[in-house]
């Protein structure tokens, strides 16, 4: 029997800033001392790279800057990060905390759009994408 592997990409989707967000504006996110959070790596790599990573890229990018996993050991790594579920970007702090909307293209490559930008606007118009929100930070 094969492992299960488990996937957070999306396709032909947006994520929508979550109900709860604090900010109108698209903020980038605030270093917090001399070292980076999620948010500034999440936002490095999307921000810098538009379409060129899935939501697997950029989580798993992430975890292993995080925790320091060497380059070699990545495959492995990689694998047993995605041999269990892992929350999506729509738990991201960027649509939850600092007004950024996520696309998915047909690809599954992922981009940012600043909540009030003309592209975000544009994008929540879009009936051709699946439409759903960042989870709220704070239950209802």
């Amino acid at each position: 029997m094969k492992d299960r592997v488990h996937t957070t990409n999306y396709h032909n989707t947006f994520i929508e800033i979550a109900d709860d967000c604090p900010v109108r504006i698209g903020e980038v996110p605030p270093q917090k001392g001399d070292s980076k959070t999620v948010a500034n790596h999440q936002f490095d790599l999307i921000a810098h790279n538009p379409y060129k990573y899935t939501s697997d890229d950029i989580l798993f990018q992430v975890y292993a800057i995080k925790n320091n996993i060497d380059r070699l050991e990545q495959p492995a790594a990689r694998a047993a990060f995605f041999s269990k579920g892992q929350p999506c970007l729509r738990s991201s702090p960027l649509s939850k905390r600092y007004g950024w909307g996520i696309h998915s293209d047909a690809e599954g490559k992922v981009a940012l759009y600043a909540v009030d930008s003309p592209e975000y606007r544009q994008k929540l118009k879009d009936k051709t994408l699946q439409h759903v929100r960042a989870m709220r930070s704070k239950k209802a």
